[in-house]
């Protein structure tokens, strides 16, 4: 068991909800992704993130566990988000695992490796899926996980309901391709750089239908589009405002 870092520098009060500027993408995944796919519940693969986070921790390989035994400790899930060894990230074809590229540094790279180095960079990160993202069991890690990955958005063709007001729950935007539309159709490769304006709006106390979506290649030619804002209810939108609904029920117990 380990402190989760979910209220580190939490005020009293929310921060404004604010636009992503200067978004990479983490992983650009096709149709029926499952929580399975992004959380693992199943053994820990020597020479994984979460493996090696282990044996430096006095852990000997015959004690590894599995995910699922081990979700009191975030170091652990963290290192094992999007880290099933059947999940394809378009981002390194012919590739299975959890792999993606670096754009700081163009070097193929663990999943959770690149996100650490995106994060002491403060870049912020998105996810590309498919249709039915997050379909499957409910598992609370696939969200967590994609949060404390440092992902602010992810933008899917559809969701998994559950999944998707999980998501919102930990503070992460889900948000839907234009109706009939796919990343593949709109051109994208998962190489650009993302803009999503519209989210501030959220501030104000409403919440809107479609945020603007702004993909610069490298050569500068921008893909643009409306995404779909799925938080559904007026409970979501609150939960979202407040980082989550881990900060939001802590405020209300709080009297904030």
């Amino acid at each position: 068991m380990r402190k989760p870092p979910y209220f580190e520098g939490m005020g009293a009060a929310p921060e404004p909800v604010t636009d992503i500027v200067g978004a990479r993408v983490l992983a650009k995944l096709g149709d029926s992704v499952t929580t399975d796919h992004i959380s693992p519940a199943g053994s820990i693969k020597p020479g994984s993130p979460a493996a090696q986070y282990l044996q430096a921790h006095g852990v000997e390989r015959k004690d590894f566990n599995s995910y699922g035994s081990r979700r009191g400790n975030h170091e652990v899930m963290i290192r094992g988000t999007f880290a099933n060894i059947r999940l394809r990230n378009q981002l390194v074809p012919g590739v299975e695992g959890g792999m993606t590229v670096n754009f700081l540094t163009g070097e193929q790279a663990t999943i959770y490796d690149a996100s650490v180095a995106y994060q002491a960079a403060g870049v912020p990160l998105v996810v590309l899926g498919g249709k039915e993202y997050g379909s499957g069991s409910s598992r609370d890690w696939a969200a967590k996980g994609t949060s404390l990955l440092g992902v602010k958005a992810v933008i899917a063709e559809s969701f998994e309901r559950i999944h998707r007001s999980n998501l919102i729950g930990m503070g992460v935007l889900p948000l839907q391709f234009p109706e009939g539309r796919t990343a593949d159709a709109l051109g994208l490769d998962g190489t650009e750089t993302f803009e999503i304006t519209g989210v501030a709006e959220l501030n104000g106390g409403t919440t809107p239908r479609t945020v603007a979506v702004r993909a610069t290649k490298d050569d500068g030619s921008v893909v643009a589009f409306d995404a779909v804002v799925r938080i559904d209810t007026p409970g979501e939108a609150d939960y979202y405002r407040n980082g989550g609904i881990l900060q939001y029920v802590l405020r209300q117990v709080a009297g904030v």
